[in-house]
C-alpha cells in the first residue's frame, strides 16, 4: 500500500522510528444491518475502510473519503463510534502508532467494489457470518451496534 506523501516526508527524517498519525475508520452498515468489509492489499485480512487523517482534513471527512476510494460505497455518518491508539511494526521496520477515530455509518449509494490495490475485495457480511477478523476491527464493529451507545475509549490509566 503506498505511503501518504507526508509519512514518506516524515520518514526522511525520523527512519524506520516511532510516528504517532491520526487515522479514521468506518463501520458501514447496509439497509440489512450487514457490515461492509474490504480484504486489505498490504496483509490479505479483512477488515474495515480506513486511512489516515490528510493535513487540514476532519476525522469524518477522511472517514467517507475512505470509504468511497477503497470500497466504491457512499456513506453518511450516525456517529462517533469511538477512539483510540495502537502501535504497528510493519515488515520494513516502521514504526507506528495510529490515535484513530471510527464512525458508525450507513450505506447512501455506490457500487461495492475493490480498488485493486488498497482493498482486494470487497463485501457485505452478517454479522453472524464474519470473516476472521482482528481483535480492532471486532472492537469497531460491536461499538457501533447499538445506535444510542456512547462512543467506546479506553479507560484512563491513571
Amino acid at each position: 500500500m503506498p505511503a501518504s506523501p507526508y509519512v514518506t516526508a516524515m520518514r526522511a527524517h525520523v527512519g524506520n522510528d516511532l510516528l504517532l498519525l491520526p487515522g479514521a475508520a468506518a463501520v458501514v452498515r447496509d439497509d440489512e444491518g450487514r457490515v461492509l468489509l474490504m480484504r486489505r492489499g498490504d496483509d490479505g485480512r479483512w477488515g474495515l475502510p480506513a486511512g489516515m487523517i490528510e493535513p487540514g482534513e476532519q476525522p469524518s471527512d477522511a472517514a467517507l473519503r475512505e470509504v468511497l476510494e477503497e470500497t466504491g460505497i457512499i456513506a453518511e455518518i450516525e456517529r462517533v463510534g469511538g477512539v483510540g491508539m495502537h502501535e504497528t511494526v510493519y515488515p520494513n521496520g516502521d514504526h507506528c502508532q495510529y490515535l484513530t477515530v471510527w464512525f458508525q455509518c450507513r450505506a447512501v449509494g455506490g457500487e461495492a467494489r475493490p480498488d485493486g490495490d488498497e482493498s482486494l475485495e470487497v463485501g457485505w457480511f452478517a454479522l453472524d457470518a464474519l470473516p476472521p477478523l482482528g481483535e480492532r476491527t471486532l472492537l469497531r464493529i460491536t461499538t457501533t451496534e447499538d445506535p444510542l451507545a456512547p462512543a467506546w475509549f479506553p479507560p484512563p490509566s491513571v
